[in-house]
């Protein structure tokens, strides 16, 4: 019953603190022994439904035994289903630390990247510090493909915050990794999310400069990406609401990654244009002429 488990937890505590007691007979006090009273006491507990207890017993264990690393992911664990997510995530930290401290850097970044996920919903700046963290850990290792994927998690976190100056910075780096990996028709899609962050915080230049740097990744130069990034820049450099409109509901931008393409179909011209709705309301389905002259634009 609830009460036996309860009970039985309590009495491991008691051995626990029995093994931390120092007498005449007993000059140091027996922190494995008490690490696993403690660690028995915390599933006694779980298994009765008191989270909160069995969140202490197992921070309990972590403290009588500081290179047990998972006790303190395991408090972390508990605090997720008390829904009290902040301090989870702390302790996963705590826990990515000693992982990485004792060797085992791989537990490390997917303890972060979990946390990451959890936090997402309630705070997102958390959620992409904590991919960054993970991307660091794997960068450490040189394992890239793990930690270009994270960063690619933050960028579109930090897009969506419209924190642009640090989306920018995040978008050279998972270019940069993607380059170095040779995978580059990812290169092309990135450069296209760098053109649109820079042209949302207003900034021609660093967009265009984007595209120059593209020209050295092998094929980008007439790809269709590239063929799109260059009607792009004209005509935001023209102030022609028509043809940006008609690059940024193709349906290659269209597609892109949800954070992206609402990039796309939100970017106005500079100047204000006459006909401002282009952008806007056009969004959902262009007219079929326009697409296709933009299709054979691109042949």
């Amino acid at each position: 019953t609830m009460a036996q488990k309860i009970n039985e937890a309590h009495e491991h505590i008691a051995k626990a603190e029995k093994c931390l007691k120092t007498s005449f007979m007993k000059w140091k006090p027996d922190y494995d022994s008490a690490a696993s009273e403690y660690a028995k006491a915390a599933v006694a507990f779980k298994n009765a439904r008191q989270l909160e207890q069995a969140k202490d017993a197992y921070l309990q264990e972590a403290e009588a035994h500081t290179s047990n690393r998972s006790a303190f992911e395991q408090a972390g664990i508990m605090l997720k289903d008390m829904q009290r997510l902040p301090e989870a995530v702390q302790f996963i930290e705590k826990a990515s630390v000693m992982y990485v401290e004792n060797g085992t850097p791989d537990t490390a970044a997917m303890a972060l990247d979990r946390a990451g996920k959890l936090m997402e919903p309630l705070d997102s700046a958390k959620a992409a510090h904590l991919y960054q963290q993970a991307a660091g850990v794997f960068e450490n290792e040189e394992r890239l493909r793990q930690a270009v994927e994270l960063i690619g998690k933050a960028s579109r976190l930090l897009v969506r915050q419209q924190k642009f100056d640090e989306a920018a910075e995040s978008l050279q780096k998972e270019k940069n990794m993607y380059k170095e990996i040779e995978n580059y028709p990812t290169c092309f899609k990135k450069t296209i999310a760098q053109v649109l962050v820079h042209l949302h915080r207003g900034d021609y230049v660093a967009a265009e400069k984007c595209v120059r740097e593209g020209y050295s990744i092998p094929g980008f130069s007439g790809s269709e990406d590239c063929v799109a990034m260059e009607q792009l820049l004209q005509g935001y450099y023209d102030q022609d609401e028509e043809q940006v409109s008609r690059v940024c509901t193709s349906p290659l931008l269209r597609y892109m990654d949800n954070d992206y393409a609402k990039l796309a179909i939100s970017l106005k011209v500079p100047g204000g244009g006459k006909k401002k709705p282009a952008a806007g309301d056009s969004g959902a389905s262009p007219p079929e002429e326009e697409e296709d002259e933009y299709a054979g634009g691109l042949c």
